[in-house]
């Protein structure tokens, strides 16, 4: 495998001298020979060679640099070249000449000629990956033949120097395609994709507008064709700050990398930090802390925060720690999560330096945000499961998978066009005076940001006196220089043409004085008259090639001398200057009478029409589908007939639409200039409206009469995606802006959006304003244009725009209204009749009688201090203006009122007048006494028309009164119902128009009333009002209130209440009904709001406005005689209700289902005898004692039931949702399926029954009674218990005006009752008032804790809970029970408050919650004291109401008139006509058995729903869960508190004792942990003489924190096989909460602190083994934590004993300390190595002994080896001693045992070597003995 490189020539280079060429490749440089005095061309021709041994990567890249040669000095550059070799990796060979580029990255004339080959090692070259970035097209002069061809495939796989130099590659690149081809297109499911997710991100911040022009009683569906609806809202909504708050728990830390680390948790949002506290010695810290961040910022700026969790290890004081691994999400998508939020999810921590290196840990926490009016549900924080199913709940949003793939982002900027100038006038005349020309100071520079990282280039435009440019960048961002592109490669550029004429210029403000105005129209720079443009330059060169061709096509088409004077067409932008005309007070308008200015406007753009074609198409498919949608809407708010077939209409609609535009969208897929993204976006816009076409089909067979209301949810969200799909990326035309030049300054402005005006010859692609009229409201430009001035209308233009391609100009004036004749510029040649005209002149007039019925408006935006306003209508047509008559203090003014408005001269033809009348503006304002009138809204409408020829007869005349929706900036403020009738005045005059009725009303004078045929039918009924009383009333004027008085009005009559004498002593009416009769419209819908106002009598006949509140709808007030079928129930025969839950098949008809929560019903005896049948052959489940089970035992248990049946609910709605498929099916499928799925659904339906039956009978669950635990407030799931009188709040001040900020919570000023069925008189009672716990407070102090505590309120007397203040908890349990007594009807509302205790300064206020008991006290539900789910006297769920069950059903069917209760034998009991069963025995406290009919009483209580005619859901045994608000910060949850309230009348027995909530106490236990031995635990040390490896172990233990009690054995020294012998005992006391399986410390926080705080932490035991050091510090080895609830079974010897028992923890079973007692086993203990993997570093042999405190105390052991009850020690070998101590014995030790067979060696190689000597030196003297024979 090689790359060879040919170098043969270098070109064009400039003046003479030696070259020499460099070629780098892969870091390995090669210098060419020198090329001596070259002068145009150097030629090297030499060939480079570099073998490489892996495969070449697409991604690589080729340096080739040429420099000037000097012997002396260093060479010069002349210039680089750089390329991706992508090409050539696939190809295997590639000749080309390319540019070089300069220091500067720009490109020089020098140009380089190679050859490169490659050889890979299989002979294979890969393919070409296609989709181009940029399609270039081939410019003829060679530069750029090849480029299209190189560079760039956009993935890198790390190899060598691919992040080199990156951005040299980005002359075009080539990025792969994405790999998603190949998925099938399935529909998308509709449920929450990203897409929706986008659109909801955008919907969340601009509503859509979800009302139509389109009025509630008559729909208007036929959208004209030569007028455009008028945009109603005035002002962008997004922009206004906005309060956000975002919570944040970090829970814990898992699998952090590192080891033996001391973490702490840093949270990042903005500039804001947080830290949690340090975790010493530990990388699974568990922290459980809450942080808190407030925002008051515009959304589109909080969205784009990024939350940063970072881990910093051993942070202090002095150092800043080092950083473990951070995690960052936007705010945005957390806010755009279901609920806003992620619970308890784990954050994936990477390193910032080093994204590639893989996970370094995870945190598990909650993040929520919350904007005003959000709520968050929190899903029950009571003993939540452990999920160490870390994987399976990472923090991501829906839809993105764990390992996501790195991408690199290449950023090319080619070039600007167009920029405004910048030059201050002081400026340009300093340039001109020296330079003597004035040219444009712009010195623009590109700025880049990325998550962060930040980049600025400079770009250098026609700089005077600009040095070098400086390129900033920081550390990941290249900065290369990119080659230019040339001008065609982003599309072919055009000649554009944009016509416009302006109709009419009315409600032009008079603050612009009367100073002649003008009309300018541009589009980017064109058309500007002060910096503005011609034609840009490139242009006035003609090109050879293109241009000929488009001439001389040019010429073909038309006639000679249009194409002779199109070159030079002058733009005429603005219309003449005009003296405006006064209409009325407050605006001017133009005399546009019969001419008609118009503009036209030459500009040269890119062709890329095609995306705004798309756009345009989806636009109207929606606008279509919204029209659709609002009609349904209206169908079904004023119930007419078959909404459901509309709706169906409206799906047919979208479907056939959706098809329409994948045809049309696919047919020029391969025009010039297409980037990527448009090819990419193209393909997924046709997936998305293909799916959405094929769902609406889907769904259009799914519409049902009863299904109408989902599917239009479902409906509702493809309009929201297609919103969203419409919304074009890339911008290709600017928008067209015009503005009202006054003096030649600019005053105010609108902007159309280019893709409104475009024209297309394909009618669905044409923009939805191209060739209309359209109304146009000009506004304020700039920071004016916000809030209330931005409301104000500057001028309205009724405007008719065109533009499109100047070759398709022929039939630009078609769109407009006929009968005009055109006037062309004065100017003499043969062009004239192909120029456009610069105005139009209409010949036809025609004159009208305008007739504006004016009848009511209803809830209007309260404009003065009082809550009231003065409203008058003003109505504006054409030229015209007139004002209705001011009616005084009220929201709902009927001014019944007719507006004449005669001789409206129109212009144009009369038959085009009738289908299209110009629109309507009616403003309503508030008169005030002094000061100009203050604007309250505007609304539009279309008039119905009558020409001269027509009768004015029915089905159109006379017209119906329509509601407008009345509009202020983006808020609704109101409805105005009104009518609108423009009759034409033809040769007769007006004698031949309807008549007119004269002036009936002698008291107003010439007013003229609405006609009789058009205001509704009146009939008269009669309203009667139970007047009770007044709650909460504030000061007025610094007085008291003290003699209110009530008025209540409806159209024009009403009636007063009685006055009351003493508001203190007594707040309510002594007369109590009152009543009043009244004409009220037929129709519902017309029904004029009624009036409640409160009035204060003073002194001398003074009467004060209170308050106000306005009751919108009459509906729910209207009686309807009861049915009198309905009541005979006796007919149907006695009902059974059967308790008893045991037969297997229930038939549904006869037995009522029990609630879930109630299983417990039968008495604990009954329960035991069922268990111990049941014991059979399964082990008893130990049965609680009684007295072990307390309060809390039921909440918990209630808890557990509830998310049982949250689950219950999500598996019964997905067995729904099969249901529905298999329906579905069966509908498109034949009648036999339809049977056969009917079988398996019925199967189905009764396996789950079974199931349900069987879960409800388990016995494990029926041990504890329960509660019911509502994780809400108790109003919200009880109708705010307005059953019996409804509360109104009523509001005083001027209402607040934008959306955010209406705090009407500031107006209320008190509270009015009145109600439909009068109560019983209440006197006073006793409120025990029970405040279980608070969750996720808001933190009040510094250190991100608060010291809370309770204080509630009722009337005067408040009882403050201070000195039991909780220290720095965010979650305390208070466990507390208050009671006060009360008098109704002056104390009603109970206020609950947490504080934040503080040591100095006032104590500040978390949040409260406020809780109308006198709603609550006289509701039909019994709210007094709940039922209870099972009836004992005795123990923890004893019965506390101190009436029994049967009173109270006894006075239920008395208060009811219901026949009953009838007690029969066998445990039954008749009520009404349903039978109940139920046991009847009942055990005291002696376990004595008694008869009693309490148990029957109380299951009728619990099915009382069930009793026809009075029935309803009595209150049970509950928690409610209430959100605490805080005033300074409305709107956004400060923690939630959970509570409830039981309330005894004082009149009746007293209670018994109140219940004992009090928190649990930890109980006391003590951990007693043997260390017996240790095993393979890795040799650290060398030894001291003979250098080989051992270690000095010992083991160190902790439960609760290092600093608290971390515990050492004693070390056993010099292990030389990883062995340690300790007998050495542990012993952890700790005190323990069984039920949340925690730990409880108290600790002072530091020595500062004034008091302890309690933490609560898993119980985790932790072990480590170390290895002990003299001199330096111990050296970490391993270690283990085992989670006592949950830990592997020990193995029983050291072998067995591995690694797997941590990696696979999940799979082996576990054993918890609690419930075993006594453990013994081995245990790995493990570290992490240089790679991050888990490696085995030892094993511990242990016992773990858990027992009581009083076991403890009974039988006490010693720490260590120490009395009581010591251990042996242990038997270690001598070398374990001081070996200084012994010196002799280790050496001995040590040489012969580690030498010990060397050295007998050695002894035996002696010996043998002496035997051998002596024999060597005895064998000469024996030789010669025994040869002498001596």
């Amino acid at each position: 495998m090689a790359l060879m490189v040919h170098l043969k020539t270098v070109a064009h280079l400039r003046g003479k001298g030696d070259k020499i060429a460099k070629v780098t490749f892969r870091g390995l440089s090669f210098y060419s020979r020198v090329a001596e005095n070259c002068e145009e061309v150097a030629h090297f021709n030499e060939t480079f060679r570099w073998p490489i041994a892996s495969k070449l990567d697409g991604n690589e890249m080729l340096e080739i640099q040429v420099y000037n040669y000097s012997k002396v000095f260093s060479n010069r550059l002349i210039g680089t070249f750089c390329m991706v070799l992508q090409k050539v990796a696939e190809e295997g060979h590639l000749e080309l000449t390319d540019t070089l580029t300069d220091d500067n990255n720009t490109s020089i004339k020098t140009n380089v000629t190679i050859e490169i080959r490659y050889q890979p090692m299989d002979g294979m070259v890969g393919v070409w990956s296609d989709g181009d970035f940029l399609e270039v097209p081939d410019d003829r002069d060679g530069t750029f033949s090849f480029e299209t061809d190189s560079l760039l495939s956009g993935q890198s796989h790390g190899s060598g120097t691919a992040g080199k130099g990156v951005f040299s590659a980005m002359k075009l690149g080539k990025i792969k395609s994405s790999r998603d081809d190949h998925k099938k297109d399935e529909p998308a499911v509709l449920d929450m994709e990203d897409l929706d997710k986008k659109a909801m991100r955008l919907a969340g911040m601009l509503e859509p507008d979800t009302i139509s022009l389109a009025s509630v009683t008559a729909v208007t569906t036929d959208v004209s064709n030569k007028r455009s609806k008028p945009d109603i809202k005035m002002e962008p909504s997004s922009g206004r700050p906005v309060d956000y708050q975002i919570s944040i728990t970090v829970i814990e830390a898992r699998q952090l990398i590192g080891l033996n680390m001391d973490p702490v948790v840093c949270v990042e949002i903005g500039d804001d930090k947080k830290y949690t506290s340090m975790k010493e010695s530990t990388n699974c810290p568990y922290y459980n802390e809450y942080f808190v961040f407030d925002f008051h910022v515009p959304p589109h700026v909080m969205f784009d925060k990024i939350i940063k969790l970072s881990v910093i290890h051993s942070k202090n004081l002095l150092r800043s720690g080092t950083l473990v691994g951070t995690f960052k999400m936007d705010v945005g998508t957390v806010y755009f999560q279901p609920e806003h939020q992620f619970y308890h999810k784990w954050a994936i921590l990477s390193d910032p330096d080093d994204i590639t290196a893989g996970s370094k840990g995870y945190i598990k926490c909650d993040i929520a945000v919350v904007g005003k009016g959000d709520n968050i549900k929190t899903p029950h924080k009571a003993n939540e499961p452990d999920e160490d199913d870390i994987e399976g709940n990472l923090l991501l949003p829906e839809g993105i998978p764990a390992e996501r793939q790195w991408a690199r982002f290449y950023v090319k900027i080619f070039r600007a066009e167009g920029l405004p100038k910048m030059n201050t006038s002081i400026m340009a005349n300093v340039k001109k005076a020296f330079i003597g020309e004035n040219r444009d100071l712009v010195d623009p520079y590109v700025q880049v940001h990325f998550a962060g990282a930040r980049l600025l280039l400079s770009v250098a435009v026609e700089i005077l006196d600009t040095t070098s440019p400086e390129i900033i960048s920081s550390t990941e961002v290249h900065v290369e220089s990119v080659s230019n592109i040339s001008e065609s490669a982003t599309g072919k550029i055009e000649e554009f043409f944009v016509f416009g004429s302006f109709l009419e210029a009315t409600m032009i403000d008079r603050k612009t004085g009367d100073k002649p105005i003008s009309f300018e129209i541009t589009i980017g720079n064109y058309g500007n008259q002060i910096d503005g443009v011609s034609k840009p330059s490139s242009k006035k060169k003609k090109k050879d090639g293109e241009n000929e061709e488009e001439e001389s096509e040019l010429i073909q088409n038309s006639s000679e001398d249009e194409a002779d004077e199109d070159g030079d067409l002058v733009s005429v932008s603005s219309t003449p200057p005009m003296k405006p005309v006064i209409t009325d007070r407050n605006y001017f308008h133009l005399p546009y009478f019969e001419k008609k200015p118009c503009i036209y406007i030459k500009s040269w753009w890119q062709d890329q029409r095609r995306r705004l074609y798309n756009s345009n198409m989806m636009d109207k498919i929606a606008d279509k589908l919204e029209e659709g949608l609002n009609d349904v809407q209206e169908i079904i708010k004023t119930e007419k007939a078959f909404p459901e077939r509309r709706l169906r209409g409206v799906l047919e609609e979208l479907s056939v639409g959706c098809s329409r535009f994948v045809c049309l969208a696919n047919k020029d897929v391969n025009q010039a200039g297409r980037t990527k993204l448009d090819r990419e976006r193209l393909k997924s816009c046709m997936r998305e409206m293909d799916s959405m076409g094929q769902q609406a089909k889907q769904i259009r067979t799914q519409v049902k009469k009863n299904t109408v209301r989902d599917k239009l949810k479902l409906v509702q969200n493809f309009l929201q995606k297609l919103r969203f799909l419409a919304d074009e990326p890339q911008h290709s035309i600017p928008d067209v802006f015009i503005w009202m030049m006054n003096n030649n300054k600019r005053i105010a402005y609108a902007r159309i959006p280019s893709k409104d005006i475009l024209y297309s010859i394909v009618d669905e692609e044409t923009g939805k304003d191209c060739g209309k009229v359209k109304a146009v409201f000009l506004k304020l430009p700039g920071k004016k244009g916000f809030g209330p001035a931005g409301w104000t209308v500057q001028a309205k233009l009724e405007l008719y725009l065109w533009l499109g391609l100047n070759k398709q100009r022929k039939d630009f004036l078609c769109g407009l209204p006929n009968g005009f004749e055109e006037i062309k510029a004065t100017k003499t040649g043969p062009g004239l009749h192909s120029m456009p005209p610069v105005g139009l002149v209409y010949d036809m007039k025609q004159v009208f009688q305008l007739r504006a019925h004016m009848y009511q408006a209803r809830s209007l935006f309260a404009a003065d201090s009082s809550g009231l306003s003065d409203p008058f209508a003003r109505v504006f047509f054409s030229t015209h203006s007139q004002v209705t008559e001011v009616l005084s203090e009220t929201l709902c003014p009927t001014w019944d009122q007719l507006l004449v408005f005669d001789d409206v001269e129109l212009f144009g033809e009369a038959s085009e007048l009738r289908d299209d009348p110009p629109i309507i503006v009616v403003e309503i304002y508030d008169q005030d006494t002094v000061g100009k009138a203050e604007f309250i809204g505007r609304t539009f409408a279309k008039p119905t028309i009558k020409m001269c020829d027509e009768h004015y007869a029915p089905p159109r005349f006379p017209p119906q009164l329509e509601y407008f929706q009345i509009y202020r900036g983006n808020c609704t403020a109101g409805e105005l119902l009104a009518a609108f009738e423009l009759l034409q005045i033809g040769q007769g005059g007006r004698a031949d128009l309807p008549p007119l009725e004269g002036p009936t009303d002698s008291e107003h004078g010439p007013i003229l009333p609405v006609p009789l045929g058009i205001r509704p039918v009146l009939s008269r009924y009669r309203i009667e009002v139970l007047f009770w009383g007044l709650r909460d009333l504030k000061r007025i004027n610094l007085a008291q209130v003290d003699r209110p008085r009530v008025d209540i009005e409806c159209a024009g009559r009403g009636v007063q209440s009685a006055l009351i004498q003493n508001y203190k002593k007594n707040p309510n009416f002594s007369t109590l009904v009152k009543w009043f009769e009244v004409d009220l419209p037929e129709n519902e819908l017309l029904h004029p709001p009624l009036n409640i106002r409160v009035v204060d009598c003073r002194a001398f006949g003074r009467y004060i406005l209170v308050g106000s509140h306005a009751v919108s709808s009459l509906r729910r007030f209207i009686y309807s005689a009861p049915d009198k079928t309905s009541n005979n129930w006796a007919t149907a025969g006695d009902i059974v209700v059967n308790m008893d839950g045991d037969p297997p098949v229930r038939k549904m008809d006869t037995v009522v289902k029990l609630d879930a929560v109630s299983f417990s019903l039968k008495s604990d005896k009954d329960k035991k005898k069922k268990k111990k049948k049941k014991k059979g052959g399964m082990e008893e489940e130990d049965e609680p004692d009684e007295s072990v089970l307390d309060w809390w035992s039921k909440y918990f248990a209630s808890i557990e039931t509830l998310k049982e049946i949250l689950r219950a609910q999500e598996a019964a709605q997905a067995e729904a949702e099969e249901r529905e498929d298999i329906e579905i099916a069966a509908e498109t499928a034949g009648s036999k399926t339809k049977e056969r799925g009917k079988e398996k659904k019925n199967s189905k339906d009764k396996r789950k029954g079974q199931a349900a039956d069987g879960s409800e009978r388990r016995p494990v669950k029926a041990k504890v009674d329960e509660l019911v635990v509502y994780n809400k407030e108790l109003e919200s799931e009880y109708g705010n218990f307005e059953d019996w009188l409804h509360t109104f709040n009523l509001y005083r001040g001027k209402a607040g005006d934008d959306d955010e900020h209406a705090l009407d919570d500031d107006r209320i000023v008190g509270r009015f009752k009145k109600q439909d069925l009068i109560p019983t008189w209440g006197c006073s009672r006793v409120a025990f008032f029970m405040s279980k716990s608070a969750t996720d407070l808001h933190p009040a102090d510094i250190n991100g804790k608060a010291d809370p505590y309770v204080v509630i309120k009722l009337g005067k007397s408040e009882v403050k809970d201070k000195e039991n203040y909780i220290s720095k908890q965010l979650n305390p349990v208070f466990g507390k029970s208050f009671d006060i007594e009360a008098t109704f009807p002056m104390e009603s509302m109970l206020t609950v408050s947490v504080y934040d205790w503080d040591l100095v300064g006032t104590d500040d206020l978390i949040g409260e919650t406020k809780i109308d008991l006198e709603n609550r006290f006289y509701s039909k539900f019994r709210v007094t004291c709940g039922i209870s789910s099972s009836y004992s006297v005795h123990g923890y769920n004893s019965w506390r109401d101190p009436m029994k069950p049967s009173q109270i059903l006894a006075k239920l069917c008395k208060d009811g008139k219901i026949d009953g209760p009838h007690y029969g034998p066998g445990g039954k009991v008749k009520v009404a006509n349903r039978i109940f069963t139920a046991p009847t025995e009942i055990e005291d406290e002696n376990g004595l058995k008694k008869q009693t009919e309490e148990h029957l009483a109380l299951t009728v209580l619990n099915h009382w729903e069930e009793i026809p005619r009075v029935g309803c859901k009595l209150v049970p045994e509950h928690v409610e869960t209430r959100p605490l608000l805080n005033p300074d910060k409305p709107g956004i949850e400060q923690g939630r508190i959970e509570m409830w309230v039981d309330m005894f009348p004082m009149d009746m027995p007293a209670p018994g004792p109140a219940i004992d909530i009090s928190p649990r106490k930890p109980k006391s236990f003590e951990l007693r942990v043997i260390i017996w031995n240790t095993d393979d635990v890795i040799l650290e040390d060398d030894a001291f003489m003979t250098g080989e490896k051992m270690s000095d172990i010992y083991v160190r233990g902790w439960l609760k924190g290092q600093q608290e009690d971390k515990q050492d054995t004693d070390v056993h020294y010099h292990s030389l096989t990883g062995e340690g012998n300790f007998n050495w005992r542990f012993v952890f006391p700790f005190d323990y909460l069984m039920a949340e399986e925690k730990i409880v410390i108290s600790k002072k926080e530091s020595m500062f602190s004034w008091d302890e705080t309690e933490y609560k932490i898993p119980p985790r035991l932790t072990l480590q083994v170390w290895d002990a050091d003299h001199f330096s510090a111990d050296d970490f080895l391993g270690a283990i934590e085992l989670d006592l609830n949950r830990f592997p079974r020990g193995a029983k010897t050291a072998k067995q004993c591995t690694l797997d028992m941590i990696r696979n923890e999940q799979d082996l079973p576990t054993i918890s300390i609690f419930k075993q007692k006594r453990v013994k086993g081995w245990w790995p203990f493990v570290a992490r190595n240089e790679n991050d993997e888990m490696e085995l570093t030892g094993k511990v042999e242990a016992e773990l002994h858990l027992v009581t405190a009083e076991e403890a105390e009974k039988s006490p052991v010693g720490l260590g080896r120490n009395e009581p009850d010591p251990l042996e020690k242990p038997n270690r070998p001598d070398t374990s001693l001081m070996w200084f101590l012994t010196p002799l014995k280790s050496i001995r030790y040590f040489i012969w045992h580690n030498y010990r067979w060397l050295i007998l060696k050695v002894l035996g190689l002696i010996l043998l070597l002496l035997m051998l000597g002596l024999f060597l030196y005895s064998i000469p003297g024996y030789l010669v003995k025994k040869m002498l024979g001596a």
